[in-house]
């Protein structure tokens, strides 16, 4: 079995990327970082990794190893600190990322019942981009990750749960006043867009939007990924905008943008919840599942 110690020793290596910076990390000689990574190695029969000016350079093994390392590195991180929450009558920390639009759709019902049932939650949240948050799952970085469904086969060691569906509408602000309450994605080629830059599963649903109308991609457009940011550009200006409707919800209950059906637009973007198969939630990850499912 390999010595959990020196498997943390290696994540320290892999974090600070030289021996000396390991060391310097872990309060310990520099030699003792380079005996506790010999024996690891010869624990476990490869080599780890390669030394170079800059640093190291992990092998195939070592890149297969610093995984397992970084997973064990974040669970002791976490149950310390979880050992300590519940002392103090405390859920968590429960580690969460998600990308943007998924996570404003979602996230919030979950927080609100905690709330309402005096649920006491420590929650960390990141935005990151699919890919990101499939190898954060793994790492063990996050236990949940609020994304976009429905897109594309699942890897064989992630489970994604559907929470909710919700229409593609064309934003508009003020500026657009003139517009109906309906018009076909044909009628819009004259306006000027912002759309996400990213190829991620929103930005590919947008572009699957056009190419099933048969329409080329706007040539007038702003490109960005910040929801925040497409919004107050929409709200201060005369483009344009393609959102679920749910990622809109607050600036068109106050009328400072709205929703425009999109008649040849029919269909809808799935958000929901992905996990690791095989990783264990804790309690707090396994109430946020069950409080987002339940307020559909």
């Amino acid at each position: 079995m390999i010595d959990p110690r020196a498997l943390l020793t290696f994540h320290a290596v892999c974090e600070a990327g030289t021996i000396s910076g390991a060391a310097r990390m872990l309060n310990l000689s520099q030699p003792s970082v380079s005996n506790a990574i010999a024996a690891l190695e010869a624990r476990i029969g490869a080599r780890l990794f390669d030394r170079s000016r800059s640093g190291i350079v992990l092998t195939a093994e070592g890149q297969a190893l610093s995984l397992r390392a970084r997973m064990l590195n974040n669970l002791l991180r976490d149950a310390e600190s979880e050992v300590a929450g519940v002392r103090a009558g405390v859920w968590g920390p429960l580690q969460i990322g998600g990308t943007p639009g998924a996570l404003v759709s979602l996230l919030p019902r979950a927080i609100g019942a905690f709330d309402d049932l005096g649920v006491k939650v420590s929650l960390n949240v990141v935005e990151r981009p699919d890919s990101v948050l499939n190898e954060m799952l793994r790492s063990g970085d996050i236990e949940l990750a609020f994304v976009t469904t429905e897109i594309g086969e699942m890897p064989d060691d992630l489970v994604e749960t559907t929470i909710s569906r919700d229409p593609f509408t064309l934003i508009v602000g003020r500026s657009h006043d003139d517009l109906p309450d309906q018009m076909s994605l044909a009628a819009t080629r004259d306006l000027r867009w912002v759309l996400p830059e990213a190829h991620g599963a929103f930005r590919r649903q947008v572009d699957a939007l056009f190419i099933a109308n048969g329409l080329p991609m706007p040539r007038e457009v702003v490109r960005c990924d910040s929801l925040l940011t497409t919004k107050a550009i929409v709200r201060s200006s005369n483009r344009v905008t393609i959102l679920p409707r749910a990622v809109a919800s607050a600036e068109l209950s106050i009328g400072v943008l709205r929703a425009i059906v999109l008649e040849d637009a029919n269909f809808t973007r799935s958000v929901g919840i992905r996990r690791h198969r095989d990783h264990l939630l804790s309690e707090a990850a396994r109430q946020l599942l069950q409080y987002v499912a339940s307020d559909v």
